[in-house]
């Protein structure tokens, strides 16, 4: 497994359910002939997650970027169809690992626990899992926002789970594809509430994501608390993504 606390910072593009071959192979030569001359440093982490379909694709042609899975099976094998388990994930490539995405955990009704396995399928096939959490606007105006980040990760986390090879990603619910954003404030508080009073997490890299882009991603980055982005939209987009890049 990687060495992620070398990583100063992580960005990782999560492309959801978008793109094509020929997306895919317009982005990768755009991205080669201009992010790469702005950033040639290798404490910065960049991370492709693209849907399951064309990831061997990206592996062959990924430079200068490590490759993600936007999500894996609870099962590591067997009669489960439809499924992609970890295990395949790793074989062709794929070095981290969404899970616990809220689109997951709304949509497909995905809880902690079965967050938690698969996290544990993630790291048993050495595969670092970026575990989402977040809360919706209602848990927001209900001033519930740290009880209910506390018990997603408490409940979310494996047991073989630390500091050197999980992720945390911070997406409030109510801001991702919304346009909206916490303030910087607001960021910084949830972060160090994280790292500073949920016991065990306070040397986690802890990203944050949600309607990020390139026009607050540098003010964002430059809170001491944020080790990084989780990136939906804005990712899909290689000039945006570029501007991105180049904090």
């Amino acid at each position: 497994m990687l060495e992620i606390q070398k990583f100063t910072k992580i960005i990782a593009a999560n492309w959801k359910m978008n793109g094509s071959i020929n997306f895919i192979n317009n982005f990768l030569n755009d991205l080669d002939d201009l992010t790469f001359e702005n950033i040639n440093d290798q404490s910065i982490c960049i991370i492709i997650c693209p849907p399951f379909t064309y990831s061997y694709l990206i592996a062959n042609k990924l430079k200068n970027c490590y490759l993600g899975g936007q999500n894996c099976s609870l099962f590591l094998e067997g009669a489960y169809t439809g499924d992609v388990s970890a295990s395949m994930l790793y074989d062709i490539g794929c070095q981290f690992c969404i899970v616990g995405h809220s689109e997951r955990r709304t949509i497909f009704n995905e809880t902690n626990n079965e967050v938690s396995i698969k996290a544990t399928n993630s790291l048993k096939k050495n595969i670092h899992p970026i575990i989402c959490v977040g809360e919706t606007l209602q848990q927001k105006n209900d001033n519930r926002t740290k009880e209910v980040l506390s018990k997603q990760i408490r409940e979310s986390m494996n047991d073989d789970s630390n500091n050197d090879n999980t992720i945390i990603a911070y997406e409030p619910i109510w801001a991702i594809g919304s346009g909206l954003t916490p303030s910087l404030d607001e960021i910084e508080d949830i972060h160090n509430f994280i790292k500073n009073e949920i016991q065990g997490y306070e040397n986690y890299k802890i990203l944050y994501g949600g309607s990020v882009k390139s026009a607050n991603s540098k003010g964002i980055l430059n809170l001491d608390s944020v080790d990084g982005l989780l990136i939906g939209g804005a990712s899909l987009n290689v000039d945006e993504f570029n501007k991105i890049l180049s904090f």
